[in-house]
């Protein structure tokens, strides 16, 4: 399992004159260093008007600035928002075979649907979205490949450094769409802040079945690889991780994001969705069957999806009780190296290829998520066994 590095540059208030560019430049900083220890990707999101929750607007110049600042640890969209207001297909072609050529061929490349605050943003129709991602995916990859016919015969230039072409990758966070990225033939990204392990587990068995099946990927090859992305905060010991403010910042971010990503209305949305593909005369493949599955082996919710529950609901749950429930889920990876050690093995014991820590998370001071990141750095060989 590679070790890689998640990046949102989080800027929680309150805020300093400068506080945006101190943000950007620390987290450049945060990945000079991560390169230099040996982390295999960094990611990059992309999100517009998340105010505290992210500065991440426009990752590909980050990453672009991030190509002349490393040498060797690769550059990932996680991901590109792919309707085609926000990034037209074309563009998205161009900028990451120019990135790809700026970093000699370390471009990972990942897009997503976005979410209702984006759409809105930039006057989206709901109702269009999977199908314009659906295109993006079957259209980027032939345009790499110099094929004009999706562009009225005009070139898409340049071609990717890579060949054939950069590995393509789908975020992911429900059961159908880890399902779709396998069926696409492409990578999945997904989150397992608020999943147990075992739901990471079964999830992690539903794309590999998915993607096993794959004739035609969207792109010239199948990247049959897994990565999620966790809280993962290291400090000399457990005690100094909590002092840093590691359940704090585990709480303002399961806050933030549910209110940025306007969870509640998403949630509603996703059962409606989940129960279709439940009672789907044909059966709802592979998705329909994992939630059948899941229905019926269900012992109720546990902590962590109460806690969350009442968040939705508008109710401020205490630091301390979401951080207990969430580790003890055992999704967070916090704490001395021991202690993240043996978590970051229950996550290589699932088959993850990829496990994107996300470090720079809420008021966490700079020089903390530093020290994490060398500390973390430090396991690396003991999990990515062909740079040991």
């Amino acid at each position: 399992m590679k070790l890689d590095m998640f990046s949102e540059i989080q800027d929680p208030r309150p805020w300093s004159p400068d506080h945006e560019h101190t943000r950007i430049t620390e987290a450049l900083e945060q990945a000079r260093l991560a390169d230099e220890l040996g982390y295999g990707c960094w990611w990059q999101v992309e999100h517009h008007g998340a105010e505290e929750h992210s500065l991440s607007s426009a990752p590909e110049l980050f990453l672009a600035a991030l190509s002349q600042q490393t040498r060797r640890i690769r550059l990932g969209h996680a991901a590109v928002l792919a309707p085609t207001a926000i990034n037209h297909p074309i563009r998205v072609a161009e900028r990451a075979a120019m990135l790809d050529h700026l970093s000699n061929g370390r471009v990972e490349m990942g897009l997503t649907r976005s979410t209702a605050p984006e759409w809105r943003l930039f006057g989206i129709d709901p109702a269009t979205v999977r199908d314009q991602v659906a295109d993006t995916f079957r259209q980027v990859p032939r345009m790499w490949a110099g094929d004009t016919t999706v562009t009225g015969g005009v070139p898409v230039l340049p071609a990717p450094y890579q060949r054939p072409h950069p590995p393509l990758w789908q975020a992911a966070s429900t059961p159908a769409s880890f399902e779709e990225a396998g069926r696409r033939g492409v990578g999945v990204l997904g989150t397992t802040l608020w999943e147990s392990l075992d739901r990471v587990q079964r999830l992690v068995e539903l794309y590999r079945t998915a993607a096993a099946d794959c004739r035609e990927p969207v792109g010239a090859f199948v990247n049959d690889q897994v990565a999620f992305f966790t809280f993962v905060h290291c400090a000399e010991t457990d005690e100094q991780a909590m002092r840093d403010g590691a359940a704090a910042a585990a709480a303002w971010y399961t806050a933030r994001a549910l209110i940025f990503f306007e969870a509640a209305e998403a949630f509603v949305e996703n059962m409606a969705r989940e129960q279709e593909l439940v009672s789907a005369p044909g059966g709802g493949g592979l998705a329909g069957a994992f939630l059948r599955a899941e229905a019926a082996a269900s012992g109720g919710p546990n902590r962590a999806q109460l806690a969350i529950g009442r968040i939705l609901q508008g109710e401020t749950v205490p630091d301390d009780e979401l951080f207990e429930a969430l580790s003890e889920q055992d999704s967070l990876i916090v704490g001395s190296p021991e202690t993240c050690r043996k978590k970051l093995r229950a996550y290589a014991d699932l088959g993850i290829d990829r496990l994107m820590c996300f470090q720079q998370v809420g008021a966490l001071p700079h020089e903390s998520v530093l020290r994490s990141i060398r500390l973390i750095g430090d396991l690396i060989p003991e999990f990515d066994i062909q740079d040991a």
